[in-house]
């Protein structure tokens, strides 16, 4: 007996989690209809572009380094 209760309750849960699925995609699709998109117009590119310019920095070699740090680990 307690096995027909169980699916009853399991064919309950799966009827009314579709159903309610099916409502919210139902509605989203709705809104989507009622709303048209416009149709993008393609810009057109002007005619003379502003040119681009990049900053380039050269790196110095040094001429001289210091004497390298000497590190003092404590035992």
């Amino acid at each position: 007996m307690a096995a027909i209760g169980l699916v009853y309750l399991l064919i309950t849960f799966v009827v009314c989690f579709a159903a309610v699925h099916i409502i919210k995609l139902a509605v989203v699709g709705f809104f989507s209809l009622k709303s048209k998109k416009q149709p993008e117009t393609e810009k057109k590119p002007d005619k003379n572009p502003e040119p681009v310019y990049y900053i380039v920095e050269k790196k110095r070699a040094k001429k001289t380094y210091s004497d390298p740090k000497e590190i003092q680990f404590k035992k």
